[in-house]
């Protein structure tokens, strides 16, 4: 049995590629995966649960229904929430079939305690972000959020991803990646050796030294010009562009 991650899809319905590869994808391994994990920003955007009920959200409906026949099949599914889609919440798990977890987890791993989590956590020297992260999962700021109309929320996602964007392209490449002591900090406090995440768009997997022990980080690629995935087995881990 294998087990399956996969992370920064940001499905949209402008770029319908990436939903054709997800499908795909869960049709590969339904009934052939011991579970799978999503690690964050599956949508592009996500303005709340009720966006389901309107016809534009009529159309995320199949991927809900795909990712109910895994966990049919007997794969559970995992879902630690992105940047892009921390409002997505109760409803949506359960008409997926998906389980929430917090933002940072430890699991077994085949016999390697492993901690998982989005990744934009770890990327300190983005002060302006991680100021921004902040406000964006305070209750009181997605209350507020959820209490505009589907149309406002809508324009407000698209402004920020716009202005995220344009933010992006002043930055310094490296200030945009993860921070090694941050990732050393977050996997002694969980007590691992082991790491995977996405967020960076940097799909690799990186050894080094932590307190003289041999430590492993990996991280997820995105979905915008092709798919991204990790397969692991008791015996075999192996990050590739490809899922056959």
């Amino acid at each position: 049995m294998t087990t399956w991650f996969i992370s920064d899809l940001h499905l949209e319905p402008a770029r319908p590629a990436s939903t054709h590869l997800l499908f795909e994808f869960l049709q590969h391994i339904r009934g052939q995966a011991e579970a799978l994990y999503i690690l964050g920003d599956l949508f592009e955007y996500w303005i709340g649960d009720d966006f389901l009920a309107t016809p534009e959200g009529q159309r995320v409906l199949p991927i809900l229904q795909a990712f109910r026949q895994v966990a049919a099949s007997g794969t559970p599914i995992y879902f630690q929430h992105g940047n892009r889609d921390f409002l997505l919440a109760e409803q949506f798990a359960e008409l997926s079939s998906m389980t929430l977890l917090p933002e940072q987890k430890t699991i077994d791993l085949y016999g390697q305690s492993t901690l998982i989590m989005h990744g934009d956590l770890l990327c300190t020297d983005d002060i302006d972000y991680q100021k921004a992260r902040v406000l964006f999962r305070s209750p009181q700021w997605q209350q507020q959020i959820l209490a505009k109309s589907i149309p406002e929320r809508l324009q407000y996602a698209q402004s920020l991803r716009m202005q995220s964007q344009q933010t992006a392209q002043t930055k310094q490449e490296d200030i945009l990646d993860a921070n090694q002591t941050a990732i050393e900090a977050a996997m002694r406090t969980a007590q691992v050796t082991q790491l995977i995440h996405g967020h960076t768009h940097r799909p690799a997997i990186h050894e080094f030294n932590l307190e003289g022990q041999s430590a492993k980080r990996i991280v997820l690629g995105d979905w915008y010009q092709q798919g991204s995935f990790l397969r692991v087995d008791a015996a075999d881990m192996q990050l590739s562009a490809e899922f056959h």
